[in-house]
């Protein structure tokens, strides 16, 4: 089996992992969260996912990105420059668990987004029908903190050096570039930096379930996870 536009290494661990995702609690509804530091293709990998599933899951795979609930501006504090502030305000997790977490565990349609942080607007997406054992892919940054890890029937960490998701992903914003910043430790990036970091100290203790290193986007490795090698969680 090969789908257009796929490259043949990547679709064989895709399809590796979404045969396993897919066997979380079969027959009821599922949640995993794909969680990974900006520039890592989170997205692209969860987008990858969905347009498989059909041929691979026997099980239908929504996904919902947790930057569809920024937090406005206006709501964040003074001090949302900081490392601080980027883990602890960026999003309004009271309003995913409204609008997803809780109306998909009780059977009901979801709404998949509620703020655009790029716009800074709310947004009034259609809701999301879910069938009886639909699988959520809910795809984003800091999803295995210590107040959503318990929402997830299971976690994917997608990895790689920063000196890879840096330069990634300041490439999707090139009007924001500054010289020098594809450098991990150039003083522009010390707020996305310092809040993985934060992060990560946080999200020790909550081991993923699957891992894929994402530096090659050609050849990712699906890793099965080992407590004896930390090395994975520091990545990014």
């Amino acid at each position: 089996m090969s789908m257009p536009g796929f490259l043949p290494v990547r679709q064989l661990v895709l399809v590796d992992l979404l045969g396993m995702m897919a066997a979380t609690h079969p027959g009821e509804r599922a949640v995993i969260a794909v969680d990974g530091p900006e520039g890592v293709g989170k997205s692209r990998l969860v987008g990858e996912l969905v347009a498989l599933a059909p041929l691979v899951a026997g099980r239908q795979v929504l996904s919902v990105g947790i930057d569809g609930f920024h937090r406005p501006r206006a709501q964040r504090p003074a001090a949302q420059g900081s490392p601080e502030s980027y883990y602890r305000d960026s999003y309004d997790y009271d309003a995913f668990e409204d609008l997803v977490l809780r109306p998909f565990r009780a059977g009901r349609a979801i709404v998949p987004a509620a703020w655009d942080g790029r716009t800074d607007r709310p947004v009034h997406p259609d809701p999301l029908l879910c069938e009886e054992d639909a699988l959520l892919l809910v795809e984003g940054l800091f999803l295995r903190r210590p107040e959503l890890v318990q929402g997830w029937d299971a976690t994917c960490l997608v990895t790689a050096p920063a000196a890879v998701t840096v330069p990634r992903s300041h490439a999707r914003f090139p009007d924001k570039r500054v010289p020098g910043d594809e450098d991990p430790t150039h003083p522009a990036n010390r707020r996305h930096r310092e809040g993985q970091r934060l992060y990560r100290q946080q999200a020790r203790l909550h081991q993923p379930t699957w891992i894929v290193d994402n530096t090659d986007l050609q050849r990712p490795q699906l890793i099965e996870p080992d407590p004896e090698e930390p090395q994975w969680f520091e990545q990014g």
